[in-house]
This record gives C-alpha cells, structure tokens and sequence, in this order.
C-alpha cells in the first residue's frame, strides 16, 4: 500500500513493508562489540590547577587537590572489534609480542633486556626510524583488593596508579621529554628533529589480567576541551599530566584476559598537529566480571620516545 496523497501522511500499514524501513525515519541498528560497563573516574571542574603527590606530602597538604567525577562508562572488548586498532588513527593497538624476559622485578635487566624489545616493538607499530626508551614502571595490584581509586593505603601515587583518566603528557611536557631524551643528540642536530612521538608500551607480566584491566580512550572521541594540565609532585621534579573531564562521545575500549606474550601501544603525544592520534587517555578499572579468585594483576608499562626520520 503506498501513502495516501489526500491525507499527506504515510499510512500505518506501509510500516510493516521492509522496503519502507531504510526510507524513512527507521535506520539499520549498529551492531556494538561485545562490552561492559564500568566507572572510570574523570576530573570534576574545577578553577585550580590539580595536583597530586606521588610521595608523602608536606604537613598539611593534601595528597591532591581535586575530585574525581566517577561515570559509568561503556567499555567495548577490542579483541572484538570488526578492524584492528591503529596507534595513528585511535591511539592505540595491541601486539602478540613475547618477551624473552621472565622476572620483571630487576631493574637493570629490565632495561639491559627488555628495553631493546620495547624499542623494536615501538618501531614497528609506529612506522619510525629509531626507538628510545626512557623509562619503566611496574604495578601490582594490592592484595585486599580494594576499588580503584579507594583510599591509599598510606602512600601516596600519582593519578596513573588510581584509577584516574589521564595522558601522561601535555602538549608542553611532550615537547621537553625530546631534550631531556635526547639530550647532545639533539643538540647535534640543531634541534632539528623532525616529527616524534612518546608511546606507552603495556603488558602482563604474570599471567591473564581478569581483575582491572587497561582501558584506552580513542584518541578522535577526545577533544582539547576535555584536558586539563595537572601538576604530578616528585621529591626532586614536577611532572605535567592531562586530566580528563568527561564527555559522553568517549569512546573506550580494553583487551580482555591480555596475556604475557601480548603488548598494548598506545600513543602519549604526537609533535604532529593534525592528520593523527595525538593523545590517548588511559586508566585501569575494575571489571565487573572478575571472578573472586582472580590473580592479582601484575604489569609493567614502558615509556619510548619515537622519531620518524
């Protein structure tokens, strides 16, 4: 049955036909990876600059100085997803990358043997000349299994380790991590380095992670008006971070049970302006699905400065 011309409106009836279905007000429902729901905690507004201590504070201040906007948020498994991520367009994607090295909890072997891989690894996924890594961090998630983000147990750590969204540069710290990397190099070259980038490379380090997981934010949901810079307080340094201010367009994603062999790049800043994923917020949460048993999360995340020519 087609509309009726005297009466100008589309008879009920005509609803029931497929071929009138895409030609209206009626569209083909998206298909959405298999997900879950989880808080993240965000940055409340606020007209401070914030900040937070990742050792004892002075007496009388305060670990930090700003309150968390906790959201519920959707976060899509990206092993799911119908294409593979790219560090350049979302931000970040995920590597089977075995490492040769088992025991993460010496430092010095840490960067005699596990620095090389990282820095390949970077190359390989960021399409750059050459690989520097700076630093390591690795995390283990504590034993009374507290929520993110719930107390401190008496020490203090920067927003990374609590479950806060954040990048861990700005476009101001980006740009000084180049010298303080690169040091007479960049000297040599007159400061003329062309385009780099700082990645984060992310892995297990014991086993499947079932209790909190990494969770990336796509780098093109994410506009400037959602960072603030913040202040991380170190005995002898400040560090600049960016807080993150939530925004209902947020794309976020994980990689469920992410394993020893496999690695999580993502991108921290980007010296090119437009035309890629420059900043890419990140946080750990707690999965919803994690059975009581599950081991205790233990990672460890490289920080590699890359430069394209």
């Amino acid at each position: 049955m087609h509309p009726n011309p005297s009466a100008g409106t589309l008879d009920p009836r005509d609803l029931q036909h497929p071929l009138h279905a895409s030609t209206h007000r009626f569209t083909r429902a998206a298909i959405e990876p298999p997900s879950v729901l989880a808080t993240q905690g965000y940055l409340q507004p606020t007209t401070e600059r914030p900040y937070n201590y990742a050792f004892e504070p002075p007496e009388g201040m305060p670990w930090e100085n700003y309150a968390r906007d906790e959201r519920v948020v959707r976060i899509a498994d990206g092993r799911r997803a119908s294409s593979p991520g790219s560090v350049h367009r979302e931000g970040f994607e995920l590597w089977n990358a075995p490492s040769a090295l088992r025991d993460f909890s010496d430092a010095d072997e840490v960067a005699r043997q596990y620095y090389p891989e990282v820095a390949e690894l970077a190359c390989a996924a960021t399409g750059a000349a050459r690989a520097y890594v700076f630093d390591h961090l690795v995390r283990r998630r504590e034993a009374d299994r507290r929520p993110l983000g719930f107390g401190r147990s008496g020490k203090g750590a920067p927003a990374a380790a609590n479950g806060v969204v954040h990048n861990d540069y700005t476009e101001d710290s980006g740009r000084r991590r180049l010298a303080l990397v690169l040091g007479d190099e960049a000297a040599r070259r007159g400061g003329a380095v062309g385009r780099y980038s700082i990645v984060n490379v992310w892995r297990s380090i014991k086993g499947p992670v079932l209790d909190t997981p990494l969770a990336v934010c796509d780098a093109r949901s994410v506009d400037v008006a959602d960072l603030v810079v913040a202040d991380v307080r170190y005995p002898r340094r400040t560090g600049e971070i960016y807080l993150v201010m939530h925004a209902a367009r947020h794309r976020w994603s994980y990689f469920s049970a992410m394993d020893r062999h496999e690695a999580l790049v993502f991108k921290q800043y980007d010296s090119q302006l437009s035309g890629a994923a420059r900043f890419t917020p990140h946080a750990a949460f707690d999965h919803p699905d994690a059975p009581a048993d599950a081991p205790l999360r233990e990672s460890i995340e490289a920080r590699c400065l890359v430069v394209y020519e």
